[in-house]
């Protein structure tokens, strides 16, 4: 039986249970709560972390395993079969973002209006289905149709997965769990490699190619690990059947406090703030210029690599190193990012590195060292994604601006990706695309310590307006709609 959905009660239902739990807590924490020690705060964290993050990183696994695997089916005879030429394979690429970029606001709105255990996997199920139909495609025309609406499904996966971490954590833990989340994605470039090396074995079984296959029985995945997630995936920290009584009242009290609280429910002028906010295109521009480089390592670093003189075949197996090592940054980088209560620093710093992997890439003409920026390329910009999406809907007050800002943030930022589809032209030493990504990772640079300069200066305002006219946290109630404008909230450097 589901954790989520037992007794099958109606969305209405649900929603005025929560509300019910959440104006008792409010009741207790008014009377004066206990704040928790470090040592229990962190066990009912761990307690999260084990029924929440493992299955949120599959379904994110399996995401970007499933929009990135064109890059392993192009050399595994998919350019030649459909016979792709000129532009085609990278207009194929691009064409994925288009409809995946403006579904995303609209999917984390759902999201919240709607229960995360029955949204989330609906898409799955969708996006599983055209990646298994992907294996049936003959044509460009066909492939190309396939590339948008698999976009469509998938597009409110990430933002939505953001989004959820949001409501169960505190924000200065949310950068270890997106971190944990989101090496998922580095899993799957590296399993991705894997996968397609055993997989385009399968060539001319059932009358099938080796790239058909790839679609086939990766989409079959999707499939079933959806069915499983209605069943497995919870819904909100007060509803969660695998806390006690207690848990629940101390997350709910903890993500009040944390929340200044901010309200939660549902108003337009929540998405008006977060479309007006300048902090939420700051925090885009940033993001973009991080994520062309990650979509151009996912699509193009198996060509990349076949293109310094490996073979096909070799070529799937070293593309390998670069995704395992960022995801072990991706996790350091955000354990470290949260016990320092800083995310700037880290992006800057991680963006940073990339860029010397892309100098090193753009110089060298040898095998040995172009492939060694590959992996410091990787190194560097992997771990700065989870640092930024915690850095973006921490600084967002309230349950639907931040879910509208994390979304703006991924969706506008993922038109990157039709940037990296395009910029890889001139093998083999892909000067135009190298370069192209060292003046992104410039970019984020320049755009996250301008924030960090911007966030500050609004902390030391809203120091100051409390201090001249006395305004304490017993007084935040009058604050609840204003979001990140309470003059008690302060942004995270």
């Amino acid at each position: 039986m589901s954790p989520s959905i037992t007794g099958k009660e109606s969305v209405d239902t649900e929603r005025a249970n929560i509300e019910k739990v959440a104006a008792a807590e409010l009741a207790v924490d008014e009377r004066g709560v206990v704040e928790l020690s470090p040592a229990e705060r962190a066990r009912l964290l761990h307690k999260i972390d084990w029924h929440l993050l493992p299955l949120v990183s599959l379904l994110y696994l399996l995401s970007f395993l499933d929009r990135s695997n064109i890059g392993n089916a192009k050399i595994a005879g998919l350019v030649k079969d459909l016979h792709l030429v000129g532009l085609e394979y990278n207009t194929a690429a691009a064409v994925f973002f288009v409809l995946y970029s403006f579904a995303e606001v609209p999917s984390n709105i759902i999201l919240k209006v709607f229960r995360p255990s029955i949204w989330i996997p609906s898409i799955m199920v969708a996006w599983g289905l055209v990646m298994t139909l992907m294996c049936l495609v003959n044509t460009y025309e066909e492939l190309l149709v396939a590339r948008v609406f698999l976009g469509l499904a998938e597009a409110g996966l990430f933002p939505g997965v953001t989004y959820y971490i949001s409501l169960w954590y505190p924000r200065a833990d949310r950068a270890t769990r997106i971190a944990l989340f989101f090496s998922a994605a580095t899993v799957a470039g590296a399993f991705g490699g894997v996968l397609a090396y055993v997989i385009e074995r399968m060539e001319g079984i059932g009358g099938l190619h080796g790239w058909q296959w790839i679609f086939c029985l990766e989409g079959l995945a999707t499939i079933v690990t959806a069915f499983a997630a209605f069943f497995f995936m919870y819904d909100y920290p007060e509803t969660a059947s695998f806390l006690t009584e207690k848990e629940r009242h101390n997350i709910v009290w903890l993500l009040k406090h944390d929340s200044q609280n901010l309200a939660t429910h549902y108003d337009i002028r929540f998405v008006l703030q977060a479309l007006k906010d300048y902090r939420t295109y700051v925090q885009i521009g940033i993001y973009i210029g991080l994520l062309i480089p990650i979509y151009a390592i996912a699509l193009f670093t198996p060509t990349i690599i076949n293109e310094l003189g490996f073979s096909a075949a070799t070529a799937q197996l070293l593309s390998v190193p670069p995704f395992v090592a960022g995801c072990v940054c991706t996790i350091l980088i955000g354990i470290y990012s949260d016990i320092h209560k800083l995310r700037g620093p880290y992006v800057i710093g991680g963006a940073f590195v990339s860029l010397v992997g892309y100098i090193v890439l753009y110089t060298q003409r040898g095998p040995g060292a172009s492939y060694a920026g590959a992996v410091i390329a990787a190194v560097g910009v992997f771990p700065t994604i989870a640092v930024d999406l915690a850095w973006a809907g921490s600084n967002a007050g309230g349950d639907i601006k931040c879910g509208v800002v994390i979304a703006m943030v991924i969706g506008i930022g993922n038109l990157g990706g039709i940037c990296s589809s395009f910029i890889y032209l001139d093998p083999p030493r892909f000067h135009v695309g190298h370069g192209t990504i060292m003046g992104w990772l410039s970019l984020s640079i320049l755009l996250s310590a301008f924030a960090m300069w911007d966030y500050n200066r609004l902390n030391k305002q809203k120091e100051k307006l409390c201090r001249e006219i006395g305004i304490t946290e017993d007084r935040k109630d009058e604050f609840r709609d204003l979001g990140d404008q309470s003059p008690l909230f302060r942004y995270t450097l």
